[in-house]
């Protein structure tokens, strides 16, 4: 530590940190503009000039680091008409557009200006004009606003992994773009808009819909994953204008990914506003009191007359307040089929009580010295986590994968093994093999070390978990689907156990571990999602929920009996499938508690009235309830319900390695052709799917098959390709898509790639 003056003020400060920061701890203001504090130093703006004594001109504080004895002035004459000359020469091109900026009211050159520009212009040439580049559906460039603070640029390089903004051209020539005319296809772009200090870089779908000083923040929780980031929702006469991020260094530091910032646009179209129910195959709106209590006859009468011919599908995106009520409700009438894993089909590993739970903190992922990925393109499953993992690549940190297609990860895998779904759970059990060596193994353990593969991949692999410090082993999205989830669990907890690495297999959403906390899945002799869908159920309550897109089984295509839609957004797959539809509050509508993949229980509150008649979920299971003669649905107000969830709540189990080695169920043989069921990062529920910007993104998702060009020469299925003039053409490919999701016509991309006898099919 080392003792600084600044403006007379005695400070203690850590030798070799910046001044800015030393400044920005005490208090005192340094105007500033390419500096940023998660991003490396630039020092091109000059803005932040000061006075340091014996120093022979004014110095950058965002690049001189703080030595004993250093004196320094901010305010001085001579560091004020160096920020005042600085402000001068940034203004000589500016335009002055501040009333029709999306940027004005919150534009850091308009605050800094008012405090160092001059009211007139020396400047009497013509200004330079750069055009506009269309980089997407979700960013809006102006560039002749653009100061060149090259924190977009940066931020694409340092954060993102991804270099698409650029600067070519020198001096006031100098413009930020992409080198070749294309769409920004990062995951994080969006954050580019909260960088951005003029409004070169704004929001598209915010566009001209409101100014900043008529907007409403209410602060809520990210609800597409299960990182659970820190929002706020910015709203104006009851509708969201746009969400962005919320400080939170424990859980998204000060970013936030395109599906949470922008998926609010799926708020304002296709909404659910009154109770609907069918008659004769026509639809008929209804008021509540009498939907509720039609509803509460039939699950009156068909629980008591057969609990096991009803099934209840939940989004794992649901308040935990919403999930508690129903099992608690169904469970009360003996019924304990319910269920939130929709993309999944091996449910073997239910045995051993596992939940999606991340054993170490958040920020703790960004200092793995080690990590392996089974199944899992994480930088699209979770962006934010990804990019704590990107960080610890940084920091020299060994990223390895095992995945059947070889993704574009935004670093460098140190290792890797693309393999066949099938092949998966032999190059796990021969990484155990080589990691076991010599040591004893336990009846069990040898048990699944029978058909093994170690190949160079492997070993690499083996030498790269034996790193000392922190290591995690990730099962993603692919992983939860595969066919026999429950093996590639059981070999990768004795991978864990042998590298002495930590487990985790990533909720899916805002609220999967939620759901397993407070009982929304199937237990014990109850129908898992997979069962439900291939027994069929006499009777359904689908809780916002579309099984069309939802669920990965072709069977949720064609529900059979009695359905009961409670949804926020209509679509006509439901319409086509319900019986009654429900209208219910989305995400900012209603109060709720979402638990992330910490078991962290974080509440979001109300930020605005939901549309038309639509209700808080939670009060319409409430009256349900009552409506149904039951007991425990007294609730007065969703503290109280959110007390009781938690009161009741399970326990994350943290060892459970001993238990997946106590499983004996065989792994399901499946040979020949596999799916592998990747979930698009813009399909993952109803309102992503609902909002048109994130819709209109290259991973907007599609329905595309890929394959390989050689299974696709061998085999004799065919597939129908829908041509954009309508026509049709046949092709010779991998599977019949028709009946892996219903009646989707797909068009073909051959993957090389692509190991033997798979095929990748995302919709």
């Amino acid at each position: 530590m080392v003792k600084i003056e600044i403006n007379g003020q005695s400070i203690r400060a850590r030798e070799g940190s910046m001044l800015i920061d030393v400044a920005d701890d005490a208090g005192i203001a340094i105007p500033r503009f390419c500096y940023h504090k998660k991003l490396s130093v630039a020092a091109n703006c000059r803005m932040c000039l000061v006075e340091v004594a014996g120093a022979p001109k004014t110095l950058p504080a965002c690049a001189t680091p703080v030595t004993d004895g250093m004196k320094v002035m901010t305010k001085s004459p001579k560091a004020l008409a160096a920020q005042k000359s600085v402000m001068e020469f940034l203004l000589i091109n500016h335009p002055l557009d501040c009333p029709i900026c999306d940027q004005g009211g919150e534009c850091e050159l308009q605050d800094v200006s008012m405090l160092y520009g001059q009211d007139i212009s020396r400047f009497n040439e013509g200004k330079r004009i750069v055009g506009d580049r269309d980089i997407g559906s979700l960013v809006q460039t102006d560039m002749t606003r653009c100061i060149h603070c090259t924190r977009c640029v940066r931020f694409g390089k340092e954060v993102a992994g991804i270099m698409e903004l650029g600067a070519t051209g020198r001096g006031e020539h100098m413009e930020i773009g992409t080198y070749v005319a294309k769409a920004m296809v990062s995951e994080l772009s969006g954050n580019i808009i909260d960088l951005c200090p003029v409004g070169a870089l704004t929001s598209k779908p915010y566009r001209y819909t409101a100014r900043a000083w008529e907007l409403q923040a209410t602060p809520s929780i990210a609800i597409h994953d299960g990182l659970g980031s820190h929002t706020f929702i910015h709203h104006k006469q009851g509708e969201v204008k746009r969400v962005v991020p919320r400080e939170n260094e424990a859980i998204n530091e000060v970013w936030l990914s395109d599906r949470d910032r922008f998926s609010y646009t799926g708020l304002t179209q296709n909404r659910l506003t009154h109770p609907m129910r069918k008659v004769d195959g026509v639809w008929h709106q209804v008021d509540w009191e009498s939907a509720l209590t039609e509803i509460a006859a039939l699950l009156n009468g068909q629980l008591s007359q057969d609990a096991n011919s009803f099934g209840a599908l939940i989004s794992p995106t649901a308040t935990a307040e919403e999930m508690y009520l129903l099992q608690k409700l169904l469970k009360a009438k003996g019924c304990y089929n319910i269920d939130h894993r929709l993309h999944q089909q091996d449910f073997s590993a239910d045995a051993a009580n596992v939940m999606p739970y991340l054993p170490m903190p958040i920020e703790q992922v960004e200092k793995v010295k080690a990590a392996l990925l089974i199944g899992s393109f994480l930088r699209h499953e979770q962006p934010l986590l990804n990019q704590r993992l990107r960080k610890a690549t940084q920091m020299r940190a060994k990223i390895m994968a095992i995945n059947p297609v070889d993704f574009d990860f935004n670093y460098r895998l140190s290792a890797k093994s693309i393999v066949s779904m099938q092949d998966m759970t032999k190059v796990l059990a021969g990484l155990a093999r080589t990691l076991a060596g010599e040591q004893a193994l336990s009846a069990n353990e040898s048990a699944l070390l029978v058909d093994v593969v170690v190949d160079a991949n492997v070993q690499k692999m083996a030498e790269q978990l034996r790193v000392d410090g922190d290591k995690l082993i990730i099962l993603g999205q692919i992983a939860q689907s595969h066919p026999a989830f429950g093996r590639l669990m059981q070999l990768a907890s004795l991978v864990a156990r042998l590298s002495g690495a930590q487990l985790t297999w990533l909720p899916e959403a805002g609220n999967s571990l939620g759901a397993c906390l407070v009982g929304a899945q199937a237990e014990g002799t109850a129908l898992n999602a997979a069962q439900m869908l291939k027994q069929g159920m006499k009777n359904w309550l689908l809780w916002g929920v579309d099984p069309a897109k939802d669920a990965l089984l072709p069977e949720a295509h064609a529900l059979s009996g009695r359905v009961i839609a409670v949804s926020a957004i209509d679509t006509p797959e439901l319409r086509a499938v319900s019986d009654w539809l429900l209208p219910i509050a989305a995400f900012g509508e209603a109060a709720g508690s979402y638990i992330n993949a910490n078991a962290t229980w974080q509440f979001a509150t109300v930020a605005l009235h939901s549309p038309g008649e639509a209700k808080p979920g939670w009060k319409v299971l409430r009256v349900l309830g009552n409506l149904m003669g039951l007991s425990g649905f007294e609730f007065v107000s969703i503290d109280e319900v959110t007390q009781e969830a938690k009161a009741t709540a399970k326990v994350v189990q943290a060892d459970m390695h001993q238990a997946l080695m106590d499983i004996t169920t065989p792994v399901a043989a499946f040979n020949g052709l596999a799916r592998v069921a990747q979930l698009p990062m813009y399909a993952s529920d109803m309102i992503v799917r609902n909002a048109l910007p994130l819709q209109q993104h290259e991973h907007a998702g599609q329905a595309l098959l890929r394959a390989n060009p050689e299974d696709v020469s061998a085999t004799q299925t065919e597939i129908s390709l829908l041509l954009p003039d309508g026509s049709k053409q046949v092709y010779a490919v991998v599977a019949d898509v028709r009946v892996a999701r219903g009646n989707i016509v797909a068009p073909i991309s051959l993957l090389p790639g692509l190991p033997a006898d798979s095929f990748v099919f995302a919709a």
